[in-house]
């Protein structure tokens, strides 16, 4: 007898997609963290640097959100 709810699913993904973002964003603050200690100062991002960097985030997601739809 399957005492797993149906909806199980949901939340492994939820903790899978966590867990990679958490990853991720460790992984991109390491890299500011090293860039600064090699330019010898605090890390810094320009609002330009800024702006591309969200831009980058919403197109990584839009492309997510079309992953499995067949087109």
């Amino acid at each position: 007898m399957d005492t797993e709810p149906q909806d199980n699913w949901k939340t492994k993904a939820l903790l899978i997609g966590a867990g990679i973002g958490l990853l991720a964003g460790l992984g991109a603050a390491y890299m500011l963290v090293q860039r600064a200690e090699k330019d010898g100062g605090r890390p810094e991002m320009s609002a330009g640097e800024g702006i591309k960097l969200g831009l980058l985030v919403l197109g990584l997601l839009r492309q997510v959100s079309q992953l499995g739809d067949g087109n």
